[in-house]
């Protein structure tokens, strides 16, 4: 017999230490239901009557002053105004720009061109529009990316033209003309190539009344080098900016760099937390040493939902780092579209307070949107980490406002929106308390020019680098702020109403009879009424894992005996022989016994017994033994996923994986047996 007495290795080697009660709100918000979430926000963000009409009517003269000046816009909020990614146009227009990223030879480029290009109805915004982004992109994506101006003859037959050019082999004319339209876009969206460029334009006399946090471009880096090329981006920007007078500026208007923690360690996960402590942290103390020896601010910016637990522990951990004791230059990005905003802030403000400093905090809608949702359907997760509904963010971030508005002492609120009602609310709330507002490089400039004139403190978000890493962020843009339901989509649209922009979310959800986006249903709902979702675990939630732990090590300590059974009793077999953890090799996790031919030929003949009487078993009866199967793996997911673990040598996600892909085939093959074969 194998000695199933001696201690196994533990499934988890690193627990998460029990959180305070603040951190635990952050956590228990994370999935939490919308409605009640919903509720408690609610009552924080209310307006009284008096507040609500001072603040509608403020919204409204902002809306209204933006549309007079909206010819003289040459920015992205023309260019959103005119290709409404809703438009044919403008969903070619954004597959042409992510095509130019991801296509690397020109054959394919040109064959995506040629079939999209004949598709929209270009022509029809040639003239349409004044401002020379919209105009120029146009005729860049036509014609050869310059300006050119042609007759009303000649914009009657483009149609007939672009069909030429593809018959002519023009597609390398139209490819070159498509990335010289996107480079101009790409001016309006960042403030230089380099580091240098950026500050040569924030030196420009109509550029100087801004402040500004300066952003390298780039994606997440996937390795170590990737990491050491962002680090040294981020310490050439910070040791330039130290020598520039441009970016001069004492306490909270100095200039500042944003820094993306997945952009300085390929493995910005839960899972990887005793290392990213040992790793990352050290990276990111010496960028906020560096910052603060020359007088800049350092922000840590916004990432995936997966990605707020590591990061607000390397947060903690370099604020409190002896080494930048009594600076208050370092500060994080708060996305009031996730559950977790509110107690997130409550949870800053008690290390504000313990570490005695004040911490710059960046309000802001959210970027991710469309990605958390997909993710928390692909998982199978309780909820979504996001509202669904635009107006519930909208009140999200009128509470998150009052929360840092509210404790001077804390916070320095730095509120970042092109929407003319959340301004209008935030100088509402403020009064005299200190704050600022944020915008992107190339947006907004309409909607702050006044503001700014009149001393209210506004710093652009200046992103800085190539054309190639100019695409990926030209396209979250776009998606962020092209849809229907964007403030600056339909800013500039007169058809939009003013009312309608500057309506109060709070009364507009509470006049709601559902708080949730009717048409997004629940992860668990995805496939239904066909059938329900496969339940999926929140993987980097601390306290899932922690629970997961203590119910797999119990797991684990069972002895496990893998004997055959025939009709029910147990069937025979050879001698036990040990099973191994193919993982840690003198890990036994039990014995087995295998089948002899005696129990095989029993097996096989109970088999054919039984195949007269379940072929006309009914198919509803049939369908329903598979749900049954695919409800019990459910209940015993954790005893199935520490098989997974030890007996396959899985990891944790693997391990789940398997479970919810058989559960997922169960309940697939039941519906299709009730579609196909049923009555």
């Amino acid at each position: 017999m194998v000695d199933s007495s001696r201690p196994r290795p533990m499934i988890y080697r690193e627990v998460p230490d029990p959180p305070g009660p603040l951190r635990a709100a952050v956590r228990a918000a994370h999935l939490a239901d919308e409605s009640e979430h919903l509720e408690a926000l609610l009552g924080s963000a209310a307006w009284t009557d008096e507040q609500r009409a001072r603040v509608e009517a403020r919204a409204g003269e902002l809306v209204a002053k933006v549309r007079a000046r909206a010819k003289e816009s040459g920015g992205l909020d023309a260019f959103l105004a005119e290709y409404d990614l809703s438009s044919e146009e403008g969903v070619v227009l954004m597959c042409l720009a992510e095509a130019l990223l991801r296509i690397p030879d020109n054959e394919t480029l040109d064959r995506l061109i040629e079939d999209r290009l004949a598709s929209a109805d270009w022509a029809r915004h040639l003239g349409e529009s004044q401002p020379l982004l919209v105009n120029a992109a146009t005729w860049g994506l036509l014609l050869t990316g310059r300006v050119v101006r042609l007759g009303t003859g000649d914009v009657d037959s483009i149609g007939s033209l672009l069909g030429r050019l593809a018959a002519r082999g023009g597609e390398p004319l139209v490819r070159s003309a498509l990335r010289q339209a996107m480079r101009l876009i790409g001016h309006h969206f960042v403030m230089g190539r380099t580091i240098d460029e950026a500050l040569g334009r924030a030196r420009h006399a109509s550029n100087r009344i801004y402040r500004y946090s300066f952003d390298m471009l780039g994606e997440a880096a996937l390795t170590r080098d990737d990491a050491e090329r962002y680090f040294g981006r981020y310490r050439e920007a910070i040791d330039t900016l130290a020598a520039s007078e441009a970016a001069a500026g004492e306490g909270d208007a100095a200039a500042g760099v944003s820094v993306k923690l997945s952009a300085l360690h390929p493995r910005l996960e839960l899972a990887q937390r005793a290392r990213l402590l040992a790793e990352l942290v050290p990276r990111v103390s010496a960028l906020a040493e560096a910052a603060r020896a020359a007088g800049l601010g350092l922000t840590l910016d916004a990432e995936e939902a997966d990605r707020l637990e590591p990061m607000l522990d390397v947060f903690e951990a370099v604020l409190t780092d002896p080494a930048l004791e009594g600076w208050e230059g370092l500060g994080i990005v708060v996305q009031a579209y996730q559950k977790r905003a509110a107690p997130l802030i409550d949870w800053l403000g008690a290390l504000a307070r313990r570490t005695h400093r004040r911490i710059p905090v960046r309000l802001v809608k959210g970027a991710y949107w469309d990605t958390e949702i997909k993710r928390a359907q692909e998982r199978g997760l309780d909820d979504y980490p996001v509202f669904t509904r635009k107006r519930a963010t909208d009140v999200s971030y009128l509470a998150c406002a009052r929360r840092l508005l509210a404790d001077e002492r804390a916070f320095y609120p730095q509120f970042a929106t092109h929407n003319a009602y959340t301004v209008a609310a935030v100088l509402e709330l403020a009064g005299a308390r200190p704050f600022e507002f944020q915008r992107l490089h190339g947006m907004g400039e309409g909607l702050y020019r006044d503001l700014v004139a009149a001393g209210t403190p506004c710093r652009v978000y200046a992103p800085v680098g190539g054309h190639d890493e100019l695409l990926p962020y030209l396209v979250r843009r776009l998606l962020e702020n092209g849809a229907n339901t964007s403030f600056i989509n339909r800013l500039l649209d007169a058809r939009a109403p003013v009312e309608n922009l500057v309506a109060d979310p709070v009364a507009s959800l509470r006049a709601s009879a559902v708080r949730r986006h009717p048409r997004i249903p629940p992860p668990a709902d995805l496939y239904a009424p066909a059938r329900r979702n496969s339940q999926g675990l929140n993987l980097h939630d601390p306290a899932v894992l922690a629970e997961l732990a203590r119910a797999m090590r119990r797991e684990a300590a069972r002895g496990r005996e893998a004997r055959p059974v025939v009709s029910g009793a147990p069937g025979a077999a050879s001698a036990p022989y040990a099973a191994r953890n193919p993982a840690i090799q003198d890990e036994v996790i039990g014995e087995v016994h295998d089948a002899d031919p005696q129990a095989v030929e029993q097996a096989l003949a109970a088999a054919r017994g039984a195949f007269p009487a379940w072929s006309t078993t009914p198919v509803e009866t049939r369908a329903a033994c598979l749900e049954r199967a695919a409800d019990l793996y459910e209940r015993h997911r954790t005893e199935l996923m520490t098989l997974c673990v030890q007996e396959a040598g899985h990891c944790l996600t693997d391990a789940l994986s398997e479970v919810r892909e058989a559960v997922d085939f169960l309940r697939y093959y039941a519906w299709r047996a009730r579609r196909e074969l049923g009555a």
